[in-house]
């Protein structure tokens, strides 16, 4: 079945017994990692106090997870097996191995199977059915610009916190979508002015507008070839203390808009209707023609790597400094094809 991310909650509290399996899909980080947690919670008070973790990409050995299921744990009876798609799309072998295994799951075992926004063909596919069939599929969608005071509002609501209209209107334009940003933001206010009625004017005092312009204002220099500015705006990202990981989102966002697009105007696609699909308007249409002509198909293909690789890191998966990999893909999406050539100071 289908759930909304804002049902799931009392889903979950009406759901008698856990489901064999659970699917997370969508492209915003908040509300996805929130549902993921949600899931995780609900998991942990049915006892499933074991996780296996994989990360699927294209050497992955699919057998682990046959393996994973049949093992028996000394710590835990029941295991939550979390498969990490990504954008990795399961080829027939693994289609055909995963829907084997849900026709007959083990029973002390429970999948969380988390994607990124999933293309129509893939909803359509035989393993996507069997999901849907067996377990729960939680879409994410992002908060479109006409329903984020109402998300704003009910947010702070939950944080005791009361914004008059001006006040939703301002923090909405000054984090733009941004949920992860909203998050911060909010958070922040409710440290500054716990269970109170705030005006505009209080919140334009306590809210810094630095956060979501600076971060696409780096993505727009990087995607302009101004190698200078966008490092320099990176730079005081790190330095005022903002989070990694919404750095990474906007990157790797636009990353994955002027794929999809490169790949659709290599299909003979027309520009214009494809910028109504991606929702690209104004002066971002003509920002993002210049990089899908600059950005060769391999160079994207690399940067999304170093995404995942970056998101990796944050997470405390694998060694290494995240800013450094954000640097570096800043600077290979601004022109630099390492980002210690000489043309590292042009921009």
């Amino acid at each position: 079945m289908k759930v909304r991310t804002e049902q799931l909650a009392s889903h979950l509290k009406r759901e008698q017994n856990s489901l064999p399996v659970y699917l997370v899909t969508g492209d915003e980080p908040l509300l996805c990692g929130e549902s993921v947690d949600l899931i995780r919670g609900h998991l942990r008070e049915q006892g499933f106090t074991e996780r296996d973790v994989m990360h699927i990409d294209a050497s992955f050995n699919w057998d682990r997870l046959l393996e994973s299921a049949n093992a028996l744990s000394l710590f835990a009876e029941r295991k939550v097996i979390e498969l990490r798609l990504g954008g990795y799309k399961l080829n027939r072998s693994a289609s055909d191995l995963l829907q084997r295994y849900l026709a007959d799951p083990a029973p002390d075992n429970t999948l969380l199977i988390i994607a990124d926004r999933l293309e129509r063909n893939t909803k359509q596919s035989a393993w996507f059915k069997t999901v849907e069939q067996k377990g729960v599929v939680v879409e994410v969608w992002p908060v479109e610009p006409d329903q984020l005071p109402q998300w704003l509002a009910q947010r702070a609501a939950s944080q005791g916190l009361e914004l008059e209209p001006d006040a939703l209107a301002l923090l909405a334009d000054r984090i733009e979508g941004n949920l992860l940003a909203a998050r911060q933001e909010l958070d922040k206010l409710a440290l500054l002015h716990p269970n109170q009625r705030l005006s505009a004017d209080e919140v334009a005092q306590a809210v810094s507008d630095s956060s979501r312009f600076d971060i696409f204002a780096l993505t727009d220099a990087a995607l302009q070839g101004q190698i200078k500015r966008a490092r320099h705006i990176l730079q005081v990202l790190r330095q005022e203390g903002n989070d990694a990981t919404i750095v990474l989102w906007a990157l790797a966002r636009d990353l994955r808009l002027i794929f999809r697009v490169t790949q659709a105007l290599s299909e003979g696609q027309p520009f214009d209707p494809l910028c109504q699909r991606e929702r690209i308007w104004g002066k971002r249409k003509q920002i993002i023609r210049q990089a899908c002509s600059r950005l060769p198909t391999d160079r994207l293909e690399v940067l999304l790597q170093q995404a995942a690789l970056a998101d990796l890191m944050i997470k405390g998966q694998a060694p290494g400094d995240p800013w450094l990999t954000l640097e570096q893909m800043t600077l290979q999406l601004a022109g630099c094809a390492t980002p210690w050539e000489e043309g590292y100071e042009r921009g």
